[in-house]
């Protein structure tokens, strides 16, 4: 035998009932097989939970589940879990198995009929429980810790009652359990296990001496009719009923819900026609409104298409209007402007007139001096740089000359030397000529150690007037800068040669890095804070992100950044290559320029040829500005 899995094809509220018969009929036949071993189960209308085994209760509540549409399943798939739940009542019938527990028990029941009366809902009763007397009453165990090891015993309780009566704990409790066909199986396992331990009702009603053991068992008609504690709560909790009375009023409610449910999908089916037929009537609505839309809009486009020629039209006559008015307004003005130029002419002649000429004049000449200050200033500094240079040239040429003449005498003053030890180690007594050649050598030994005394005094003076120059030098370069950062900030000059702050970090690149990045509202204030976060760091001494290597041309080494650094690597991956020059160069002129301070300085520079400018350059610059600008008004200095 295979599982039993049809085609899923719809079918009408009025055929669920006859389709869930077929589907018993068919499961009763054995087309299908639901027990797979001695307690396991398997549904055989889900595909997907063919590898899973159920108990009996599991698979029955899973296909009481579907049939209730609990789960969204179509109305075929719940006609096939109708006619397992039909199968499993009637033919697996796990409560007439139950019955058959019952009739097992034989003596501890005391009868085998099926249709002894119970109490429902199923209950038991435990007995013996043992009480002590404290504070005047009785008191016992708690239904929790009961129920707790009933539980672990897998009788699966619901709630446990201790009964209680006028003196205290009466050592009785009721056991409710499931009040289900699962319930009543329960029920007769918790009372077949007392009856095999010898704790069973007989067991209970003919032992004289108990002890301290319980005893239990499964409340039936005599139980319900005692008068008793017993009696008194099953009669105000239950009523009796034999199983075969509960097994026709669930089949009674599995036909009431099959009914209910097809009530409901013919319900269901009324309502999606007369849907549908708004839907119809919808749709036959939306298309007329749409043939009417289409026509309002043919109209409007037809009416909008005179209103623009007529727009045209009328723009045509306006234009035409405008320049007619606009050769009638520039006659008008020509007129205006002779009329300005008369005026001014007479005007010219007033008072008021000679004044306002009398201080531009002033003014003009003023201007004009300052210029020629100006101007004699800057060509002084540049007689004065050029004067200088060509002293420095002649004191270097003096200072080669003087350290060639030194290395020669160093050269002499060896070989002399040589010559004297030589003539000393000959030694040769009594030799007049030799004697007087000795003597010779020393003679002209301390006349070269003399003048080269000498020599080296006066290198030194060229020295000291050398590092003179090269400060002046310096210091006329700094005056140079200054003027040109004031030329640049006042006449907005724009030229190649210029200040460069070096060590200064250049932010465009991080704001189009930002601007990869972020959003366009983000992108400015990104660029700013990571901008502010490189110069904190650049004027860091401790962060110090270079190494040595050897030169390229294999003499001496030379400083690189070192790219395995941490914050080096980190703004190479998060800000692209722009960022990393930008922050790498600015490291690189810090620590050419300013290595201990770490903050920017400004420098001299040829954009153009992107260098450091010289002197020469700087003062040539300045006087091309001022060429260009000598009939402007001239630019004011701090002098």
């Amino acid at each position: 035998m295979s599982d039993f899995i049809e085609e899923d094809t719809d079918i009408s509220e009025s055929e669920l009932e006859e389709y869930a018969d077929s589907c018993y009929e068919k499961l009763k036949h054995g087309d299908a097989r639901v027990k797979v071993s001695e307690n396991g189960y398997k549904c055989p209308y889900c595909p997907e939970k063919k590898k899973q085994v159920f108990l009996f209760k599991d698979l029955l509540q899973h296909a009481s589940g579907v049939s209730q549409g609990s789960q969204k399943r179509g109305t075929k798939d719940i006609g096939r879990h109708l006619g397992l739940v039909k199968y499993m009542q009637t033919d697996l019938n796990e409560y007439n198995s139950s019955s058959e527990v019952i009739a097992d028990t034989g003596e501890a029941s005391g009868s085998n009929d099926v249709n002894e009366v119970y109490v429902w809902p199923w209950m038991g009763i435990v007995a013996n429980i043992p009480v002590q007397w404290k504070d005047g009453r009785y008191v016992g165990e708690s239904g929790s810790k009961l129920r707790d090891e009933l539980t672990y015993k897998g009788f699966n309780p619901v709630k446990v009652h201790p009964l209680w009566n006028y003196k205290g704990h009466s050592g009785y409790a009721i056991v409710e359990f499931k009040n289900d066909g699962l319930g009543l199986c329960d029920a007769i396992r918790f009372e077949k296990d007392y009856e095999t331990n010898h704790q069973g009702k007989r067991d209970f009603v003919g032992v004289g001496e108990k002890g301290d053991k319980r005893y239990g068992w499964v409340a039936r008609e005599d139980d319900y009719n005692s008068k008793n504690v017993i009696g008194d709560y099953l009669r105000k909790k239950g009523n009796l009923k034999t199983v075969e009375q509960y097994q026709e009023e669930e089949r009674q409610k599995s036909s009431k819900l099959v009914s209910g449910l097809a009530n409901k999908i013919e319900v269901q089916n009324s309502l999606l026609k007369e849907m549908e037929t708004k839907y119809k009537e919808t749709s036959i609505s939306l298309s007329n409104l749409i043939s009417e839309k289409d026509d309002m809009l043919r109209a409007f486009n037809e009416e909008r298409e005179k209103m623009q020629q007529n727009a045209h039209v009328h723009l045509e006559k306006i234009s035409k209007d405008h320049e007619r008015i606009t050769l009638e307004l520039e006659v008008e003005r020509d007129m205006l402007k002779k009329c300005e130029k008369e005026l001014e002419k007479r005007e010219a002649h007033n008072e008021k007139e000679r004044a306002t000429l009398y201080f531009e004049q002033k003014q003009n000449e003023r201007a004009i001096l300052e210029q020629k200050r100006a101007d004699e200033k800057v060509i002084k500094l540049a007689e004065d740089h050029k004067r200088e240079k060509e002293e420095l040239n002649r004191k270097m040429i003096e200072l080669e000359k003087q350290l060639d003449a030194k290395q020669a005498l160093d050269l002499e003053i060896e070989r002399l030397k040589g010559n004297l030890q030589v003539v000393k180690h000959m030694e040769v007594a009594g030799d007049e000529k030799g004697q007087e050649k000795l003597n010779a050598i020393q003679q002209e030994l301390k006349d070269k150690e003399e003048e080269l005394a000498y020599h080296e005094e006066m290198c030194q003076a060229l020295v000291v007037k050398e590092r003179k120059s090269n400060d002046e030098l310096q210091d006329a370069r700094k005056e140079l800068i200054n003027v040109l950062t004031q030329a640049t900030s006042q006449a907005k000059a724009k030229s190649h040669i210029g200040i460069k702050r070096m060590g200064e970090l250049d932010s465009k690149a991080f704001v189009a890095a930002a601007k990869r990045k972020y959003s366009k509202e983000e992108a400015d204030v990104k660029a700013a804070e990571q901008c502010s976060l490189w110069e904190g760091y650049l004027k860091k001494p401790s962060w110090y992100p270079f190494r040595i290597v050897p030169a390229d041309n294999g003499n001496g080494e030379k400083i690189i950044i070192d790219e395995e650094d941490k914050k080096v690597k980190r703004l190479r991956n998060e800000f692209g290559e722009e960022a990393y020059q930008a922050v790498t160069t600015a490291l690189m002129e810090m620590n050419e320029y300013n290595p201990s301070g770490r903050y920017a300085i400004p420098e001299l520079w040829n954009h153009k040829d992107d260098r450091r400018a010289t002197l020469k350059e700087g003062i040539l610059n300045l006087m091309n500005q001022w060429s260009l600008v000598k009939k402007k008004r001239p630019w004011t200095f701090d002098t």
